[in-house]
């Protein structure tokens, strides 16, 4: 009985084994662009998470105040203006740019410290469109972003493949903030993509940042210019340069005023 039975124990796992093997051949055969991730995930295994392990840094508080202080360090606060003016040229706000907007903002998004995901306000805003109109359109005519909603959640994220996590570089921080403050953000940015382009202020190769255009249109650009300069037998270089915290250390100072 003994034999018997780790006969067919040994059959029943070579069986499941043979299951496994078939299934996953298959899933691979079928495979498509957005599961090749999904494949890549069984086959290497989700890492493990690693605990931030900074020197002077013993307690949750003080890794959180190190990063925090690394990522985004301390600078000068803006007092708010004594009095708010309305600007009476101001394009006023509209039910379809608050629509708009809110169709391009994904549902399941984290929201940030307020609690409130879109999918709340897209509900909002289809029973009662004026509720978001209300509470964002006299900002947009006074030209203010408060302070009030620019509070964010930070999470950490650690960077993969990293030698070394005993270094700030090492993780990233992603923020949350307000959801309804990422609302208007998005008002004001359609609205100056609008006024870039007709001003002429964007390259003809910009792609990032750009509704309808993407990397693919970039690579493209890239190609047939390299293309071009190669038919006459030229010889072609590219440079790509990695600006690393570029943008929030620009001395504006040193810009000539427009």
């Amino acid at each position: 009985m003994r034999e018997v039975a780790g006969t067919s124990k040994a059959g029943y796992f070579k069986a499941i084994k043979a299951a496994k093997d078939k299934h996953w051949s298959s899933f691979l055969l079928a495979g498509t662009p957005q599961s090749l991730w999904t494949a890549k995930r069984f086959a290497y295994g989700r890492a493990q998470p690693r605990f931030p392990s900074l020197p002077g840094a013993e307690t949750p508080t003080q890794m959180n105040k190190v990063l925090l202080d690394h990522v985004f360090p301390p600078k000068e606060r803006f007092s708010p203006p004594p009095r708010l003016r309305p600007d009476r040229s101001a394009t006023p706000l509209t039910t379809e740019e608050i629509a708009t907007a809110l169709s391009k903002c994904y549902p399941t998004s984290a929201p940030g410290p307020d609690g409130i995901p879109y999918s709340v306000w897209k509900v909002v805003n289809k029973i009662n469109p004026t509720i978001l109109l209300h509470i964002l359109a006299p900002l947009v005519l006074l030209g203010y972003h408060p302070a009030s909603l620019k509070s964010s959640n930070g999470v950490v994220l650690d960077k993969p493949g990293k030698p070394s996590y005993e270094a700030p570089s090492s993780f990233r921080i992603i923020v949350l903030i307000r959801t309804i403050s990422k609302i208007l953000e998005r008002i004001i940015a359609a609205r100056l993509l609008v006024a870039a382009r007709l001003r002429g202020l964007l390259h003809p190769n910009q792609c990032g940042s750009l509704p309808g255009l993407s990397t693919y249109d970039a690579c493209l650009t890239l190609t047939n210019d390299v293309r071009t300069l190669q038919r006459p037998r030229l010889k072609v270089s590219s440079l790509f340069l990695d600006i690393k915290a570029g943008f929030d250390n620009v001395e504006t100072e040193l810009w000539p005023e427009s």
